[in-house]
């Protein structure tokens, strides 16, 4: 199977959704899974699933099973440009209050996962070695 090349109009798009830079937000230093998206964002979780596909396929977001649950995390981008664009934002997101809000609602979560129904059995997010990238 050929490797696909990276669609750049895709890249854009896909930062172009507050909901898909919220998701990139709560993913920027870990591997998190899909059901806590669901409970920090508060929408459906076939909503959300298709937000983290969009992602995955604009080269921004890998995901991975286990068991029942499926986890998702930040992958730098092949293409340099893209790579550096997705650090900035990442950045910017760092900085805005409303993401913010949307982290503290993550970790508050992650600390009591007892209260939330959705969470029950879940496995906690776990944080992610920075990869090496030249671009970065």
């Amino acid at each position: 199977m050929a490797k696909q090349k990276f669609n750049v109009e895709r890249f854009f798009q896909a930062l172009g959704d507050n909901t898909r830079l919220r998701l990139l937000n709560l993913m920027a230093d870990q591997e998190i899974c899909v059901c806590y998206f669901v409970e920090i964002l508060g929408g459906p979780q076939p909503k959300v699933s298709r937000h983290l596909a969009y992602l995955r396929s604009a080269g921004i977001v890998a995901a991975r099973r286990e068991g029942k649950w499926m986890h998702y995390r930040i992958v730098v981008p092949p293409h340099i440009g893209a790579a550096q664009i997705l650090k900035q934002t990442l950045g910017w997101l760092k900085e805005d209050k409303a993401m913010q809000s949307d982290r503290a609602r993550l970790s508050k979560a992650c600390c009591f996962p007892s209260k939330y129904a959705l969470l029950d059995g879940a496995p906690l997010p776990t944080m992610i070695q920075e990869t090496s990238c030249e671009a970065c």
